[in-house]
């Protein structure tokens, strides 16, 4: 995992292809297991106690997507935080799905 906590998400342009199913496997055995792969997309719901440590959660996620460029969906209420990485411009999973979900899951690990 550290090689994904060390990498920096690159600009995909258009065209570029999604991960391969394959790839999409070895990268998910480098997170932590409440990851999954949901219709194409890397989610993982945060189970935390209280809004204020969901808000929290939602906030260091959005500063992370903030300084890689790559931006995830994110939901919150009283007790939860959900954040979803996929890439637009790939229309399925890329590296920078993985990179930014490693970091995040750093980042809540401490």
């Amino acid at each position: 995992m550290d090689d994904l906590r060390n990498s920096r998400c690159v600009d995909l342009p258009a065209g570029t292809p999604a991960m391969a199913p394959a790839d999409v496997e070895a990268a998910i055995g480098q997170l932590h297991p409440d990851w999954r792969v949901d219709e194409g997309k890397l989610v993982r719901r945060f189970e935390v106690k209280g809004f204020a440590p969901a808000l929290l959660l939602a906030n260091a996620a959005g500063f992370l997507a903030e300084r890689e460029g790559h931006h995830p969906d994110i939901g919150l209420g009283w007790g939860w935080c959900e954040v979803v990485f996929w890439t637009h411009t790939v229309g399925g999973l890329s590296p920078n799905d993985f990179i930014c979900a490693a970091k995040l899951d750093q980042i809540v690990s401490g």
